[in-house]
């Protein structure tokens, strides 16, 4: 081990026992090193996550995506205070594949959840702008195992994006929550089945006011959708509440039923199981986004790449062929 080797190994130490303690400068670091591109940032990455991977997996990963105008923002905010003020830790993480319309800025997080980025036991990081939702989901992966070895006991990862980031979240989180507006009818027509079929929980927001008769209509029409699809857990059938982020009803409640869904699931060895499959997928995901990165980073590859898709394009050669010649080609056969 040559001098330059060691002292990388000695930085990447000394980060590792300040993430243990809790100091969120070496947290924030270690994160922004996990986000980076460069092969030496990812290799010095993985270096300090297999030194805490035994510190990892004690929080409860919870997933939040809502429809917009719902209130999702409010509503994080307000039960990460709720937790907080009971004297949990909780790190809120977001998945964006579409931050370069925003910017993805701490800055903005911080603007629309301001009470919560004050608290000291609160830690907000946004997903970094202009990445593909596979990079931004590992990245996002990683900044969760972080998050639990610095210590925090609850992980709420937030989905800002559409569509497949839904099913993205679900797949990195113990429970996911949708919530959804108190109107009925057409709007349940709106809901995607396919988001509908991820909730473990469904929480009706802006239940308050003359908005509360409305609320427990859309309850009753969103239980009667989820009697029809087949439950994901032998040991949990999804649930349906009203809420008020704004007015502060029901966010007890809802941590309630979270316990009961840890427990429900935990009891039999379920939900220790989906963490393995999901770290199992995980590994495959990034062999996949590897792979492909290889291939299309090949030289010899990448010349007759071109030629080939616009062979493809015209009809000239299968897509099938046409792969298989460029596997060939990367294989060296």
């Amino acid at each position: 081990m040559n001098g330059k080797t060691e002292k990388s190994a000695d930085v990447i130490n000394d980060m590792a026992v300040k993430i243990r303690q809790g100091d969120r400068r070496a947290l924030a670091r270690a994160i922004t090193l996990a986000e980076s591109i460069r092969a030496d940032h990812q290799a010095q990455a993985q270096a300090l996550l297999n030194i805490l991977l035994p510190d990892t997996g004690n929080s409860i990963r919870i997933g939040i995506s809502g429809t917009p105008g719902v209130g999702k923002s409010t509503f994080i905010e307000v039960f990460g205070r709720f937790l907080t003020a009971m004297g949990k830790k909780v790190a809120v993480l977001t998945i964006d594949p579409s931050s370069k319309r925003t910017g993805g800025s701490i800055l903005g997080d911080k603007t629309r959840m301001e009470e919560l980025s004050r608290d000291p036991d609160a830690f907000i990081r946004p997903s970094p702008s202009g990445g593909s939702l596979g990079g931004v989901a590992r990245r996002t992966r990683e900044a969760m195992l972080l998050c639990e070895a610095a210590g925090f006991d609850v992980i709420l990862v937030e989905t800002v994006g559409v569509g497949q980031s839904e099913t993205t979240v679900a797949d990195m989180v113990d429970v996911f929550l949708l919530l959804l507006a108190p109107a009925g009818g057409d709007e349940l027509q709106g809901i995607k089945r396919g988001v509908m079929e991820l909730a473990d929980i469904i929480v009706i927001n802006k239940a308050d006011g003359d908005l509360i008769p409305v609320a427990k209509r859309a309850a009753a029409e969103y239980r009667g959708a989820v009697s029809l699809m087949r439950p994901k857990s032998k040991y949990w059938t999804p649930k349906v509440m009203t809420a008020s982020a704004l007015a502060k009803i029901g966010i007890e409640d809802l941590w309630e039923l979270i316990g009961k869904y840890r427990d429900a699931r935990s009891a039999e060895g379920e939900l220790a199981a989906q963490r393995a499959e999901q770290a199992a997928a995980w590994m495959w995901s990034e062999l996949d986004e590897s792979l492909m990165n290889r291939l299309k980073s090949n030289e010899k590859v990448a010349a007759r790449l071109g030629n080939m898709e616009a062979d493809v394009k015209a009809g000239k050669v299968s897509p099938t062929a046409a792969a298989r010649e460029l596997l060939g080609i990367f294989l060296d056969k």
